[in-house]
């Protein structure tokens, strides 16, 4: 195996051991291991070389789904054979499919049904791989951009609103950026927070992505009820000048008693152009009642308990007033009126009783949703066909500033995942405890060290970055262990960067982790054309030899005498 050492030379004086590696943490060198290349699909030849070089972890990480189509099934099951032969662990990063749905052109169900489908297939021929037990399988959480958020130290409480300090204060940091999803079109809506100048307030006043929400959907529900209005206005006007002309007739017309050939016998011509006008003004109102339908439905879907409970009174009003408008097209505007002011209170002016009918919600909330229905359906799906020796669905905290890269929302999401893996399962005739503990073996986090990094870039620094390793340890199944220095999504091994690697490895072992940490290092191989695996051993404090003893690859510059001293050709390569 090569191996790269750094020259120590004299120690730096105000900063001594500054050009190190070590993170100050120790971890076994079978638990330590690096990524095949994303480019290539012959990642059966990248396993070869990796295990020349002495690795006992491999990642096979396959970020593009047509280099992920492109590998041979019989390559998946000649990297099984591999590792039967030399004792290696093998993993597998998926590639990045947008788990709830979203493409370019906004979000719809097929597409997170097609996702869904891919997946499947993903963990399908990733069991060919490791057969005989489970194997994480990396899944990005998402791939579409969401929250990001600034210390409340760097913004300054004097520039906070009253809400920002009573909902964020204690919480240290507040959102700058939202982004808003439209549920019923899946358009995303970026929202900032921002000074915005009005006559009312020339000098400027706050507002937060919250209140940009909530203005959104006021405006969303305020702007298509108006168009309601304003045709069903029309259709008024109409009837104020013309019904009172034929209102005895029209409802015996209405009834059926005045046969249709016999209309123009009845009326006068005065009578006749105004039925004709008042035909038209039933047209406005017929035009009114399908619009109301379709946006009736579109406030039901989005509703919530207590907005569907009041969806539900006003339609009920609205069917008895229907029933009197049958002959009285008067009557029958009235009822159109009721339900439209019914809706505008609901959607519009019912948030202070606790009546929500949001068309636009955080794409945090909307993409956990909608992903924890597609990892449970694929967590399901796995265990069903290969039960305890099902590859484990490990959902990996995506770069920082994309939706659900912080600890509390891939908590989140986990959970529901899990929830919905449960409720699949009983469903299908599981016992809940026996599904519950299925769920939490299948479904965790792969915490990536690199990504959460970038949080520095908004200010955040590493007592952040430990923080979040703290809140999602128990849940972490796989660990991406890439440094970098926070600005840009760059991984380079650990102990290159800023990242506080070994503090955010000793929460994770607090917890109870033993599993692998995995180096991503295609870039860094491209760039430097260095096998990494050598600089990780000394990042990590490995020991040398099989026996776990010192020395440890930290401190073989200091290892002293002939090469091969007493033992013969057989230790390691020393620089």
């Amino acid at each position: 195996m090569a191996y790269e050492n750094f020259y120590k030379g004299a120690d730096y004086g105000m900063e001594p051991g500054s050009d190190s590696l070590y993170t100050g943490t120790t971890m076994a060198q079978g638990a330590l291991g690096a990524t095949t290349g994303v480019q290539i699909a012959n990642q059966l030849q990248d396993v070869g070389n990796f295990l020349n070089q002495g690795m006992k972890t491999i990642e096979v990480s396959t970020i593009s789904s047509e280099v992920f189509d492109m590998i041979p099934k019989q390559h998946m099951k000649e990297m099984d054979r591999l590792s039967k032969l030399t004792n290696f662990d093998i993993t597998l990063h998926a590639p990045i499919i947008e788990p709830s749905g979203f493409t370019q052109q906004g979000w719809n169900e097929q597409n997170r049904e097609a996702a869904e489908r891919q997946l499947k297939d993903v963990i399908l021929r990733a069991h060919d791989m490791s057969p005989r037990k489970p194997m994480p399988v990396t899944i990005h959480a998402s791939a579409i951009p969401g929250t990001e958020r600034m210390p409340i130290d760097i913004i300054g409480k004097k520039n906070l609103t009253a809400d920002e300090l009573r909902i964020y204060e204690k919480e240290g940091s507040i959102p700058t950026q939202m982004i808003a999803v439209n549920q019923e079109t899946g358009d995303l809506v970026p929202l900032r927070r921002e000074v915005r100048h009005y006559p009312t307030s020339p000098k400027g006043k706050i507002y937060t992505p919250m209140e940009e929400i909530a203005i959104a959907n006021r405006s969303y529900w305020d702007n298509k009820l108006s168009q309601l209005v304003f045709y069903k206005e029309r259709g008024d006007d109409i009837l104020t000048k013309n019904f009172p002309m034929i209102a005895a007739e029209y409802k015996s017309i209405a009834n059926g008693e005045i046969p249709q050939n016999k209309i123009g016998e009845i009326l006068t011509d005065n009578q006749k152009a105004a039925f004709s006008n008042v035909t038209n003004a039933n047209i406005y109102l017929e035009n009114t009642h399908q619009s109301l339908n379709s946006l009736f439905n579109e406030a039901y879907k989005v509703a919530n308990g207590k907005g569907k409970e009041a969806l539900e009174q006003a339609s009920e009003q609205f069917k008895q007033a229907l029933e009197e408008g049958h002959s009285n097209p008067t009557k029958y505007s009235s009822a159109l009126q009721g339900i439209i002011r019914a809706m505008q209170h609901i959607t519009v002016n019912g948030q202070g009783a606790g009546i929500r009918a949001d068309i636009y919600k955080p794409v945090e909330e909307f993409a956990v949703d909608k992903a924890s229905k597609t990892f449970g359906n694929v967590a399901y799906e796995a265990w069903k066909k290969f039960g305890n020796s099902a590859p484990i669905i490990s959902i990996e905290n995506p770069p920082y500033g994309t939706a659900l890269s912080t600890a509390d929302d891939l908590k989140k999401l986990i959970k529901k995942s899990r929830a919905e893996f449960v409720e699949k399962a009983v469903s299908k005739g599981m016992n809940e405890g026996d599904a519950k503990r299925a769920a939490e073996s299948m479904i965790g986090a792969t915490w990536d060290t690199s990504h959460i990094s970038m949080m520095r870039k908004q200010g955040f620094d590493k007592r952040e970055l430990i923080k979040e390793a703290e809140k999602i340890a128990p849940m972490v199944k796989h660990v991406h262990l890439n440094d970098n220095f926070g600005h840009s999504h760059t991984d380079l091994p650990p102990g290159m960067g800023n990242v506080p690697i070994g503090e955010i490895m000793k929460k994770l072992k607090a917890e109870g982790y033993k599993g692998k940490a995995v180096f991503e290092g295609g870039n860094f191989f491209q760039h430097f054309k260095t096998p990494p695996h050598g600089m990780l051993l000394e990042a990590m404090g490995s020991a040398i030899y099989s026996a776990q003893a010192q020395p440890s690859w930290t401190k073989v510059y200091g290892t002293m005498g002939n090469y091969s001293s007493g033992y013969g050709t057989f230790l390691p390569e020393h620089n």
